[in-house]
């Protein structure tokens, strides 16, 4: 018997409590050799901020970071649920303000082991705005 194990995800994004974006995301070549090492048990910190930027390049297997970060926050939850890890974060006024194409999960701040980027079109996010990101990654 043949089984293939994919690695998926998918955005919300909402601007002051308004859905704004849903989009799929890229689990990275990095994000998956983290999630290898941890079903082995190795000693790497769990998945603990979430950034965003303002570079639309396609998101590609071999990134290991945004393009052009602007804000990185730590999340407000990580829960795991099935065969399911929704990651939540919120991005205050003030904190990633500017014209966001691209967004990333990782497991420090800065630098840290990318798991997902994804590239979408632009969110302009104003001064006083503020941003909560639900990303949801399956494996299925």
């Amino acid at each position: 018997m043949l089984e293939t194990v994919k690695l998926r995800g998918r955005l919300v994004i909402r601007m002051n409590g308004e859905i704004v974006r849903e989009v799929d995301n890229l689990v990275v070549t990095a994000g998956k050799g983290f999630v290898a090492s941890r079903m082995a048990g190795a000693a790497v910190s769990v998945m603990s901020h979430m950034a965003v930027g303002t570079d639309n390049t396609a998101a590609a297997l071999g990134q290991t970071a945004l393009v052009t970060e602007i804000g990185r926050v730590a999340l407000t939850s990580g829960v795991a649920t099935g065969d399911e890890v929704e990651y939540v974060a919120t991005f205050p006024s003030g904190v990633g303000t500017g014209s966001l194409t691209e967004a990333g999960i990782f497991n420090a701040t800065p630098a840290g082991t990318m798991l997902c980027r994804t590239v979408f079109a632009t969110i302009t996010k104003a001064l006083y705005d503020a941003m909560t990101v639900t990303w949801t990654v399956t494996v299925g």
